[in-house]
């Protein structure tokens, strides 16, 4: 019987104390609905972190980033050249499945939260993420000094939808923190995954995932239904529609 025991007791020993950091993360809102007088919301992300025992903890101890990623597209960039005093398209490159909105929001500067191989191997921050990209009959990711990449990442902070802050998160005490999310009058609809990451002295400590959904409703969604679903009826009623407007502005402003 003694010897059974012993190698358990030393296998107990070696494994340690199962105890770490544990992240539960909660929204305001899950769900967005676009209206037709819709000009962009701010969701708060909440969340507490439940310590290691066996740490002390500090106002200093933690870091969090938190990364919104929305629905995958596939989109073209094209680079202009003027060519006889005329500009045209002399090159392209395809982004295949990016995210159509991506935020990355943390509480100081990414660079020093943790290293650069661990924010890379992470695709922590907008230089870090991976935009796959179409590159003859690869698809691979380029460095982050590649002209294309560089103007993809340019037009999309343009239009609001790629964006990197370092005070979107504020921890409110030790141990209870919350994000601001802001999502721009023209954010895609679909689903969006939010990934929350903590970090304590440089390394990730724990990690939690939830998912938030923008959709169209009302007079808007019927819309948009109708031209994916019946795009025949939806071409025929929308030609009809301005026939009838055409007609309708010809004898309000005819001269007699």
């Amino acid at each position: 019987m003694r010897r059974a025991v012993l190698p358990l007791l030393g296998l107990l020993l070696l494994c340690g104390p199962a105890a770490a950091e544990r992240l539960v993360v909660s929204l305001s809102n899950q769900q967005v609905a676009v209206t037709s007088n819709f000009v962009g919301e701010n969701l708060v992300l909440f969340g507490t972190l439940e310590p290691d025992p066996g740490k002390p903890i500090t106002a200093a101890s933690y870091d969090l980033v938190t990364t919104i990623a929305g629905p995958p597209e596939t989109l073209r960039t094209r680079r202009k050249e003027r060519v006889v005093g005329i500009w045209v398209n002399v090159d392209s490159r395809e982004f295949v499945r990016v995210p159509s909105y991506l935020a990355i929001l943390s509480n100081r500067p990414i660079g020093d939260i943790a290293g650069p191989r661990v924010l890379r191997r992470l695709q922590i921050g907008l230089d870090n993420y991976l935009l796959t990209q179409r590159i003859g009959p690869d698809i691979a990711d380029t460095v982050t000094n590649d002209p294309f990449r560089k103007a993809f990442v340019r037009l999309k902070e343009e239009q609001h939808l790629y964006l990197q802050s370092p005070t979107a998160v504020t921890f409110l005490t030790p141990t209870v923190f919350r994000a601001t999310i802001p999502l721009p009058a023209n954010a895609p609809n679909g689903t969006y995954g939010i990934d929350v990451k903590l970090f304590r002295n440089g390394e990730l400590a724990a990690r939690a995932n939830t998912t938030l959904e923008v959709i169209k409703t009302g007079f808007e969604q019927y819309v948009a239904e109708a031209a994916h679903n019946d795009g025949l009826l939806y071409g025929l009623g929308t030609t009809a529609m301005a026939l009838a407007i055409g007609w309708l502005a010809s004898v309000v402003f005819r001269r007699d």
